[in-house]
């Protein structure tokens, strides 16, 4: 582990790949803010205090709710790939300032699409952010098999 992280590229892989982390888990807070602020649960024990009348009006979807929830879905679909990529990228031995950017642009496209699927940016805006992070983890690929393919 010493030796991984004296590797410039592997220390900037684990700096970006930490923010996207926290950044996917801050989801979690985010949705259940929402949960709260506009009253919408979906399990019985969540509402287990209340009243008949008042669990009726609280297990419910609303679309605050709905819209943080596919916000965390589309990370967990975008940020796994880029562990598992981005560390074998890392590892194959890329230049560090062509790794800074594809490692720059994924958290930034990340961090944009979040804000733009949570406050409902007008399109393109989501897609192109979207577009941005899977194009730089499959340069990321590409960069990689052309450097260690082999069958």
């Amino acid at each position: 582990m010493a030796t991984l992280m004296e590797n410039e590229v592997f220390k900037a892989f684990a700096t970006y790949a930490a923010i996207v982390t926290l950044k996917m888990m801050l989801m979690g807070p985010v949705t259940a803010y929402f949960r709260i602020t506009r009253g919408s649960f979906s399990n019985e024990e969540d509402v287990a205090r209340k009243t008949d009348e008042e669990k009726k009006k609280l297990l419910r979807a609303h679309p605050d709710v709905e819209r943080a929830q596919r916000c965390h879905h589309n990370d967990l679909e975008n940020i796994v790939p880029f562990f598992f990529i981005g560390l074998l990228y890392a590892l194959s031995g890329p230049n560090l300032t062509t790794a800074l950017i594809h490692f720059r642009v994924f958290t930034a496209s990340r961090i944009f699409h979040s804000f733009a699927y949570i406050l409902a940016f007008p399109q393109p805006s989501r897609g192109l952010s979207y577009g941005v992070g899977m194009l730089t983890t499959f340069s990321m690929a590409y960069n990689l098999l052309s450097t260690v393919f082999v069958l």
